[in-house]
Formats: C-alpha cells, structure tokens, sequence
C-alpha cells in the first residue's frame, strides 16, 4: 500500500517472483471511467472506487489459502477493510516516504496516467496502518534493492515467508 509513485508495482513484482506467488497490479483492476479521470487530474470519490475495491476483493480471494501479492494504493482503512472481506488474514507493507522524496520519483515518471497533480489528494488521504491492522511500514528512502530487503524482512519478521 502507499500513496502512487511509492514503488509499490516494483517491491511487489519483486516479492511476487521471489516468494514465487501470483502478482496482481491495482492500476488494472480500475474501469476506465477512473482511469480516464484520474488522467484529468481529478480525484477519484468512494462510489469510484467501491467496484475497483470488490474486483481486488474477489481476485484476492481466490488465493486465500496459497498467498499472493496485489499493490494498491489502499490509503484509507475503510479501504482496507473492504478488501479484507476476501481473507482476513490480509498483510499490508506500508511503502512510506515524504511527500517530497515522492513528487521528485514521479516528476521522473513516464507513461502513467496518474498525474503529479493528485499526489496532495493521495498524501492527505492516507491513513497509516492502526496498531490492530496486520501489516508494516517499510521507508523507501534507499535504494531499491534497500527498500526490496526491507519488504522481505518485513514478511518474514511476520512469519509470512
């Protein structure tokens, strides 16, 4: 979970392919009326986002019993939640960084269709994970290869790999 330019696609194509579990992305699970608006610099609004939620839901649900790996922007808990319909037993690494460290990767980024823009909405969204919700913050503030170790350990302090 974290806010987009987080590198939530890269830290879970990474964990997916070596914990070796299936792997899905957010961004493709999104009708393309949210796509479309996002791409205008506008917010998306709940009623946006409750088919979205359900579809991961159920794609989560499917591996309820082996694991996968979904990357989602997942910032408020009552999104959270929704998703947790499919598996209660739903870990969420937190991919946390400054706003600033953020806006500099996406001013970098090419071929998204979230704009820089909504990068303020995304940060006043967020709400960091509570203390009864199963999950981690991981900072990325290093490398890549630093973040991808620190994601790793993270499942692992958990007892997920």
């Amino acid at each position: 979970m974290g806010v987009s330019g987080s590198g939530k696609s890269t830290v879970g194509a990474w964990l997916a392919d070596t914990l070796d579990l299936p792997f899905a992305d957010a961004d493709d699970f999104h009708p393309r009326r949210n796509i479309e608006k996002m791409s205008a610099g506008l917010p998306l609004d709940d009623a946006d986002r409750a088919p979205w939620l359900d579809a991961m839901a159920d794609w989560l649900g499917r591996y309820r019993e082996g694991g996968a790996v979904l990357v989602c922007s997942a910032l408020k808990r009552r999104y959270r939640d929704r998703l947790r319909r499919s598996s209660g037993r739903l870990f969420f690494l937190h991919l946390a960084g400054s706003y600033a460290l953020i806006a500099e990767r996406m001013s970098r980024r090419e071929g998204h269709f979230m704009p820089p823009g909504l990068l303020r909405s995304q940060f006043a969204d967020l709400e960091h994970l509570d203390g009864d919700e199963r999950g981690a913050d991981v900072p990325v503030e290093g490398t890549v290869a630093e973040t991808r170790a620190l994601a790793h350990a993270a499942l692992r302090d958990a007892g997920l790999c």
